[in-house]
C-alpha cells in the first residue's frame, strides 16, 4: 500500500469521534480495562473504578473531547505491543513520583492529540518538517502513528520524571515532549520509529 493510501487510512481513523453509545466503542473501552487489569473484574461503563486508570470521572466517554476513537486505539495498541512498559506507566512504578501525578488515561488522550497537531495530519498533506518525515515512516510502517504514540508516552513520562513535575505542569511537559520528538524526527538516518533515540525508552 502506498504512502498516500496509508495517509488517507490514518486520516479516516482521525475523523471517528468517540461515541459512548456505539457497541464497538464500548467494547474497545472494555478491552482496554482487561489489558490494564487482567486480574480484576470488568466494571460497568459508568463506575468510580475508571478513575483508577486516570479518567477524570466515572464515565470515560466524557474525556474524549477532541481525542476521538484513535486515542483509545492508541492506548490499546500500547498495552498489547509493550505490556511491561504500559503497566509501568499505568502504575507509575518508575522513578520518584510526584504526589500529584498526571492521570494516565487522560494523559494518553492528550498525547494522541499533540501528535496529530505536531504531524500536521488534519490538513490534506502534511507540510511541517515533522509531518513530512512522518510520511516517510508511514510508507515503511502502516502502524507508524501508533508506534510513535508509544514512544511519545514513554518520552513524556521520562521528561515528567526528569523535571520533577506535578500535575499543574503537565502542559509544559507535553510541550517539551513535542519539541524533543520534532528534534528526533529531523535527525538523519531515521527510516522507522525504531530509529528514534527515544525508542530506546521502550526497550528497558
Amino acid at each position: 500500500m502506498g504512502e498516500e493510501a496509508r495517509l488517507k487510512n490514518l486520516q479516516r481513523r482521525l475523523e471517528v469521534p468517540f461515541d459512548g453509545s456505539r457497541l464497538e466503542h464500548q467494547d474497545a473501552l472494555r478491552q482496554l480495562w482487561m489489558l490494564a487489569y487482567p486480574d480484576r473484574e470488568l466494571p460497568s461503563l459508568k463506575s468510580e473504578l475508571w478513575k483508577e486508570m486516570g479518567w477524570q470521572g466515572p464515565d470515560p466517554s466524557t474525556d474524549f473531547r477532541g481525542g476521538g476513537l484513535i486515542s483509545l486505539e492508541n492506548l490499546i495498541y500500547f498495552a498489547k505491543m509493550y505490556p511491561d512498559q504500559f503497566q509501568k506507566l499505568l502504575h507509575k512504578t518508575d522513578g520518584k513520583r510526584a504526589e500529584w501525578e498526571y492521570p494516565f488515561a487522560v494523559a494518553g488522550i492528550n498525547i494522541s492529540f499533540m501528535l496529530v497537531q505536531m504531524l500536521d495530519l488534519q490538513s490534506g498533506k502534511p507540510t511541517s518538517l515533522s509531518g513530512v518525515r512522518f510520511l516517510e515512516l508511514l510508507s515503511q510502517d502502516e502502524m507508524a502513528f501508533d508506534n510513535l504514540y508509544c514512544v511519545a508516552f514513554e518520552l513524556m513520562d521520562a521528561q515528567w520524571l526528569a523535571k520533577g513535575a506535578s500535575y499543574m505542569e503537565f502542559n509544559n511537559v507535553l510541550k517539551s515532549t513535542r519539541t524533543q520528538l520534532e528534534r528526533e524526527l529531523a535527525l538523519e538516518d531515521i527510516s522507522s520509529v525504531k530509529d528514534l533515540p527515544a525508542y530506546n525508552l521502550l526497550q528497558r
